[in-house]
């Protein structure tokens, strides 16, 4: 047990001198805030649609982890000024009436997540697939041109 009080609900781990080892501190934890379940459930999959971006030599590689969604369901968009567009959404399931739901924790409704790609980025070379819930969106890179060097000859 520490002496020291902790200013952010006593959630530490690790060592109290490592400035990563506090755990993501909401300050709106302890308010009482009642959305309609309509909202929440509309836009909770907006909030936890996340997306990887990895650079190689080659190519940007996008990565979002999508359970549950076909391809058809998913959107990959490219816009004039190079953004990248990643949308798509998820049919809240048919309820019956004879059904007793005792948790309901899998989200619903749309999600749409952009990125402006690079100057080197080739628009016209975009590759995406899904396989097992996860879309990959491969944008290839512009090689670029080193330029000349001329050696000159120093005379003298």
């Amino acid at each position: 047990m520490s002496l020291i009080p902790s200013f952010f609900g006593g959630r530490r781990s690790g060592n109290v001198f490592d400035p990563f080892s506090l755990d993501v501190w909401d300050p709106f934890k302890d308010f009482a805030v009642h959305f309609p379940s309509e909202f929440s459930r509309e836009n909770s999959v907006f909030v936890n649609t996340r997306i990887d971006w990895k650079e190689t030599p080659e190519a940007h590689e996008f990565k979002a982890d999508l359970p549950g969604l076909k391809k058809e369901e998913v959107k990959v968009e490219v816009e004039d000024d190079r953004v990248l567009q990643i949308s798509g959404e998820r049919k809240v399931e048919k309820e019956d009436k004879n059904d007793k739901w005792h948790r309901v924790e899998r989200s619903s409704g749309r999600f749409q997540r952009r990125f402006r790609l690079p100057e080197n980025a080739k628009l016209d070379q975009i590759k995406a697939s899904m396989d097992n819930g996860v879309l990959t969106v491969t944008v290839p890179k512009a090689e670029v041109k080193k330029p000349d060097v001329k050696a000159i000859e120093i005379s003298g």
